[in-house]
Protein backbone atom coordinates (compact mmCIF):
# COMPACT_ATOMS: atom_id res chain seq x y z
CA UNK A 1 0.00 0.00 0.00
CA UNK A 2 0.96 3.29 -0.76
CA UNK A 3 0.80 6.48 1.64
CA UNK A 4 0.58 9.82 0.96
CA UNK A 5 1.70 12.83 3.71
CA UNK A 6 -1.20 14.71 4.36
CA UNK A 7 -0.67 16.45 7.97
CA UNK A 8 -3.44 19.02 7.38
CA UNK A 9 -5.48 15.79 7.81
CA UNK A 10 -4.57 15.10 11.33
CA UNK A 11 -5.64 18.63 12.22
CA UNK A 12 -8.99 18.30 11.08
CA UNK A 13 -9.56 15.66 13.26
CA UNK A 14 -7.91 17.24 16.31
CA UNK A 15 -10.49 20.03 15.67
CA UNK A 16 -13.46 17.81 15.20
CA UNK A 17 -12.74 16.10 18.26
CA UNK A 18 -12.25 19.40 20.59
CA UNK A 19 -15.21 20.71 18.80
CA UNK A 20 -17.40 18.29 19.74
CA UNK A 21 -15.59 18.04 22.81
CA UNK A 22 -15.64 21.57 23.60
CA UNK A 23 -18.14 22.93 25.92
CA UNK A 24 -18.52 25.85 23.07
CA UNK A 25 -19.83 24.43 20.33
CA UNK A 26 -17.69 25.88 17.03
CA UNK A 27 -20.49 27.06 15.00
CA UNK A 28 -22.34 29.28 17.80
CA UNK A 29 -18.56 30.75 18.00
CA UNK A 30 -18.97 31.50 14.22
CA UNK A 31 -22.24 33.09 14.44
CA UNK A 32 -20.95 35.43 16.90
CA UNK A 33 -18.64 37.01 14.07
CA UNK A 34 -18.75 39.87 11.66
CA UNK A 35 -19.33 38.69 8.00
CA UNK A 36 -16.96 41.61 7.03
CA UNK A 37 -13.91 40.12 8.88
CA UNK A 38 -11.32 39.30 6.44
CA UNK A 39 -9.90 36.97 8.92
CA UNK A 40 -13.12 34.10 9.24
CA UNK A 41 -15.03 32.12 6.44
CA UNK A 42 -18.17 33.91 7.50
CA UNK A 43 -20.16 34.85 3.91
CA UNK A 44 -23.59 35.52 4.39
CA UNK A 45 -25.91 36.29 8.34
CA UNK A 46 -29.56 36.57 8.69
CA UNK A 47 -32.46 35.82 11.01
CA UNK A 48 -32.34 31.94 11.57
CA UNK A 49 -29.05 31.29 9.69
CA UNK A 50 -25.74 32.31 8.61
CA UNK A 51 -23.65 30.68 5.47
CA UNK A 52 -19.94 29.81 6.16
CA UNK A 53 -16.92 28.49 3.41
CA UNK A 54 -16.28 25.40 4.83
CA UNK A 55 -12.89 24.90 6.54
CA UNK A 56 -11.93 21.76 5.25
CA UNK A 57 -13.99 21.64 1.77
CA UNK A 58 -14.35 18.79 -0.28
CA UNK A 59 -14.71 21.26 -3.59
CA UNK A 60 -13.98 24.70 -4.11
CA UNK A 61 -16.68 26.85 -2.56
CA UNK A 62 -18.30 23.76 -0.65
CA UNK A 63 -20.40 26.21 1.58
CA UNK A 64 -22.69 25.47 5.24
CA UNK A 65 -26.07 27.04 6.29
CA UNK A 66 -26.35 26.43 9.59
CA UNK A 67 -29.24 27.29 11.74
CA UNK A 68 -28.29 29.98 14.83
CA UNK A 69 -30.18 27.39 17.40
CA UNK A 70 -27.78 24.87 19.10
CA UNK A 71 -29.72 21.73 17.99
CA UNK A 72 -29.02 18.34 16.25
CA UNK A 73 -32.01 17.40 16.14
CA UNK A 74 -33.37 17.88 12.30
CA UNK A 75 -36.64 17.02 13.78
CA UNK A 76 -36.31 20.40 16.20
CA UNK A 77 -36.17 22.64 13.52
CA UNK A 78 -39.05 25.03 12.99
CA UNK A 79 -40.50 26.28 10.09
CA UNK A 80 -39.36 29.71 10.15
CA UNK A 81 -35.80 28.41 10.19
CA UNK A 82 -36.56 25.31 7.64
CA UNK A 83 -37.84 28.06 5.35
CA UNK A 84 -34.93 29.85 5.87
CA UNK A 85 -32.64 27.30 5.65
CA UNK A 86 -33.95 26.07 1.95
CA UNK A 87 -33.77 29.66 0.62
CA UNK A 88 -30.17 30.40 1.84
CA UNK A 89 -29.26 27.18 0.25
CA UNK A 90 -30.66 28.50 -2.82
CA UNK A 91 -28.89 31.33 -2.50
CA UNK A 92 -25.92 29.54 -1.91
CA UNK A 93 -26.33 28.05 -5.51
CA UNK A 94 -27.04 31.09 -7.13
CA UNK A 95 -24.13 32.95 -6.02
CA UNK A 96 -21.68 29.78 -7.04
CA UNK A 97 -23.46 29.30 -10.11
CA UNK A 98 -22.20 33.02 -10.87
CA UNK A 99 -18.99 32.97 -9.37
CA UNK A 100 -17.86 29.00 -10.60
CA UNK A 101 -19.81 27.81 -13.12
CA UNK A 102 -20.06 24.06 -11.66
CA UNK A 103 -21.95 21.33 -13.44
CA UNK A 104 -24.08 20.25 -10.81
CA UNK A 105 -24.34 20.19 -6.58
CA UNK A 106 -23.93 17.96 -3.82
CA UNK A 107 -26.67 18.93 -0.83
CA UNK A 108 -27.68 17.41 2.38
CA UNK A 109 -26.87 17.19 5.86
CA UNK A 110 -25.03 14.39 7.52
CA UNK A 111 -27.19 13.78 10.76
CA UNK A 112 -25.59 12.16 13.92
CA UNK A 113 -21.76 10.32 13.97
CA UNK A 114 -22.33 7.21 12.03
CA UNK A 115 -23.56 9.36 8.99
CA UNK A 116 -20.12 11.02 8.99
CA UNK A 117 -21.17 14.07 10.59
CA UNK A 118 -17.94 15.56 11.56
CA UNK A 119 -19.34 18.26 14.20
CA UNK A 120 -22.79 16.11 15.15
CA UNK A 121 -23.76 18.80 18.07
CA UNK A 122 -25.04 21.82 15.63
CA UNK A 123 -26.93 20.56 12.59
CA UNK A 124 -26.12 22.08 9.32
CA UNK A 125 -26.77 21.71 5.51
CA UNK A 126 -23.55 21.48 3.06
CA UNK A 127 -24.18 22.44 -0.83
CA UNK A 128 -20.65 21.76 -3.01
CA UNK A 129 -20.33 22.67 -5.90
CA UNK A 130 -19.42 19.62 -8.61
CA UNK A 131 -18.02 19.58 -12.20
CA UNK A 132 -17.35 17.38 -14.78
CA UNK A 133 -14.36 14.97 -14.04
CA UNK A 134 -13.38 16.80 -10.68
CA UNK A 135 -13.22 13.46 -9.32
CA UNK A 136 -9.52 12.45 -10.79
CA UNK A 137 -6.89 9.74 -9.28
CA UNK A 138 -6.23 11.67 -6.43
CA UNK A 139 -9.14 11.26 -4.06
CA UNK A 140 -9.53 7.52 -6.33
CA UNK A 141 -6.36 6.35 -5.74
CA UNK A 142 -4.34 8.49 -2.75
CA UNK A 143 -7.67 9.41 -0.81
CA UNK A 144 -6.42 13.32 -1.43
CA UNK A 145 -8.26 15.98 -2.43
CA UNK A 146 -6.78 18.82 -4.16
CA UNK A 147 -8.64 22.30 -3.61
CA UNK A 148 -6.85 25.05 -6.27
CA UNK A 149 -8.26 28.24 -4.71
CA UNK A 150 -7.36 29.59 -1.38
CA UNK A 151 -10.43 29.94 0.99
CA UNK A 152 -10.02 33.37 1.75
CA UNK A 153 -10.08 34.43 -1.96
CA UNK A 154 -12.97 32.65 -2.49
CA UNK A 155 -14.89 34.34 0.65
CA UNK A 156 -14.25 37.66 -1.01
CA UNK A 157 -15.56 36.49 -4.45
CA UNK A 158 -18.25 34.72 -2.69
CA UNK A 159 -19.40 38.24 -0.38
CA UNK A 160 -19.44 39.88 -3.97
CA UNK A 161 -21.64 38.30 -5.60
CA UNK A 162 -24.08 37.66 -2.43
CA UNK A 163 -23.95 41.14 -2.18
CA UNK A 164 -25.04 40.94 -6.07
CA UNK A 165 -27.57 39.12 -5.71
CA UNK A 166 -29.53 40.34 -2.56
CA UNK A 167 -29.78 43.40 -4.18
CA UNK A 168 -31.75 42.10 -7.22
Amino acid sequence: MKKMWSPWRSQYIDSIKQANESDECVFCGLSKLDVDDPKNLLIDKDDKTFTVLNLYPYNNGHLMVVPYRHTSDFNELTDEENVEVMHKLQLAKKTLQKIAEPDGFNLGANIGKISGAGIENHIHFHIVPRWNGDTNFMPVLGDVKVISQDLLETKQRLLKAYKELKNK
